[in-house]
């Protein structure tokens, strides 16, 4: 069978491509069509990551071994398509180069017979130009008029009457030393 991905540039700007890739092959035969069909040289390394529904980003797929120990930790070369991928698990997230940070959504659009002409993995369609960087991710959250953020920690004045004129009072089971 044929997988047929939309792979989406995490920008603001409309830029995708459509690759058809055999479902035999590789996550690293996918790595290698994305990076032809955005024009990367391939030079960098990529991950992809585990999805779900809401692109909520789950385990590592690294390009290389990165693990302490050598042949431990899979990499996109062990996984074929199908068996990380099917019509019930249809989104991964892909990060090409790490410093960049190029950052695509790849859903599973369709699942079809191959058609005899064609070779694959094919690239398909192709929509927007690639920024000449990669798109700045923004991540934020509602904090609204909170200057605390998370680290609120919910102590008032009254949590502070272990502290006396001269530091800490002496809360016990410490000799007297000198901390010089």
């Amino acid at each position: 069978m044929v997988y047929k991905f939309r792979v989406i540039l995490d920008a603001e700007e409309d830029v995708f491509r459509d690759i058809a890739i055999l479902e035999e092959d590789t996550l690293e035969d996918l790595h290698n069509a994305i990076i032809n069909a955005f024009g990367f040289d391939g030079l960098e390394p990529g991950s992809f990551y585990t999805s779900d529904d809401e692109w909520s980003q789950g385990d590592e797929i690294p390009l290389f071994d990165t693990g302490d120990t050598p042949g431990e930790q899979k990499v996109m070369a062990d996984y074929l398509l199908n068996t990380i991928l099917d019509e019930d698990n249809t989104k991964i997230i892909y990060v090409y180069d790490f410093l960049n940070m190029w950052t695509f959504f790849v859903e599973l659009a369709a699942i079809e017979e191959p058609e005899a002409a064609a070779s694959y993995p094919d690239l398909l369609f192709a929509h927007g130009e690639m920024p000449a960087n990669a798109p700045e991710n923004a991540f934020s959250a509602n904090m609204e008029d909170d200057i605390y953020g998370e680290f609120d920690d919910d102590y008032d004045e009254e949590d502070m009457d272990m502290f006396n004129d001269e530091g800490f009072e002496d809360i016990g089971g410490y000799d007297d030393h000198s901390w010089n």
